[in-house]
């Protein structure tokens, strides 16, 4: 394990307006994606998608410090024979991958998953640094019940989750692999921001305790967190101003200062939402670590509607992607205003 190696390609993954672009959507959930603008997903639609993105300046120089890729794209070129990883390399991007084989039903605890993916981790880990990764995911899904029922999540599945979690990120830092280590507290749901927050803190407490005890040193992980958000269904959704403080408090209250940086997941968030949120976060309190982003629906939405799969529309595409990652980037400055996205209306 090289701690300095791991510190500075942490670092450099949250570095001053940058984010991460989380393009490690699996076969099926692309597939999804494609079906809302009628495309077929195949391989090289799927590659063609992504080499759109990857090859779009200035968003992937300025504004993308690395790209989660999906075990099919770490391996595809482009359609000149270019490896995919090497589009983001060159623009000064860190190619890293999900490792993760999904969250499954739990055993013993309905409507619970645990995420699947431990058994022969350190040898992929080992071809994905061959191939070119040097962070990787880890997705965990924390689902909270319905208003009035305490029992989901269950003590049994955040102690699960987080004990995966911390496995997963002792054998990438073996492997000289950044973790980022993805704690999700689902946002569907009636629940109110409070409850979020509750899950949120227990999950993230039981975290850091696992990843104590697990030798996980904590200067080479990045944390990927939900923010703390009213359920979708909620008849009272909490504001933007109520997001981003309880947010902080939350995070301030389990984050340890060594942690070089936190990258949000948009959760299901609108695309100027999770935008937003990112923003005042960053614009109104003084934080120990960077906070950045690590979306991917927030991010390829609109470009993926813009390009349709044709490739008459690549370079509005783009536009639509540099438009993106440009907000995404000035909220991880503390300095995006809602009335920014006007310039691409």
């Amino acid at each position: 394990m090289d701690l300095d190696q791991l510190n500075e390609i942490a670092c450099a993954m949250v570095a001053p307006g940058k984010g991460i672009l989380a393009a490690d959507e699996s076969t099926g959930t692309i597939g999804k994606r494609f079906a809302s603008i009628n495309l077929d997903s195949t391989p090289d639609s799927r590659r063609d998608w992504r080499e759109m993105l990857f090859r779009t300046e200035p968003a992937m120089s300025d504004r993308i410090s690395g790209v989660i890729l999906y075990d099919e794209t770490i391996r595809q070129s482009a359609q000149d024979g270019t490896p995919l990883t090497k589009l983001i390399t060159d623009a000064g991007s860190i190619p890293g991958i999900k490792v993760d084989t999904g969250a499954k039903p739990l055993a013993g605890a309905e409507g619970e998953t645990i995420t699947e993916g431990l058994d022969g981790l350190r040898d992929r880990l080992a071809d994905y640094y061959e191939l070119g990764a040097r962070f990787a995911k880890w997705r965990a899904v924390i689902n909270i019940g319905a208003k009035g029922d305490e029992a989901v999540p269950s003590q049994y599945c955040i102690n699960t989750n987080m004990h995966a979690l911390a496995r997963y990120a002792a054998l990438c830092q073996e492997a000289n692999i950044v973790p980022i280590v993805e704690p999700e507290v689902i946002m569907d749901g009636d629940h109110s921001i409070e409850r979020c927050y509750e899950v949120t803190e227990f999950s993230l407490k039981t975290l850091y305790r696992e990843l104590f005890d697990q030798g996980v040193v904590l200067e080479g992980t990045i944390l990927k967190p939900n923010m703390v958000i009213s359920g979708t269904q909620a008849a009272d959704r909490a504001g933007p101003e109520e997001v981003a403080d309880m947010t902080v408090q939350c995070l301030a209250n389990c984050v340890p200062a060594a942690v070089p940086g936190i990258a949000f997941l948009s959760g299901g968030q609108s695309d100027e939402e999770a935008t937003h949120h990112l923003s005042l976060m960053n614009g109104s309190y003084d934080l120990p670590w960077p906070l950045t982003f690590s979306y991917g629906r927030a991010l390829q939405a609109a470009p993926l509607q813009v390009w349709g799969g044709k490739a008459e529309n690549v370079a509005a595409g783009q536009a639509a992607f540099n438009h993106r990652a440009k907000m995404n980037g000035l909220a991880a400055l503390g300095e995006y205003e809602p009335e920014m996205e006007k310039e691409f209306a």
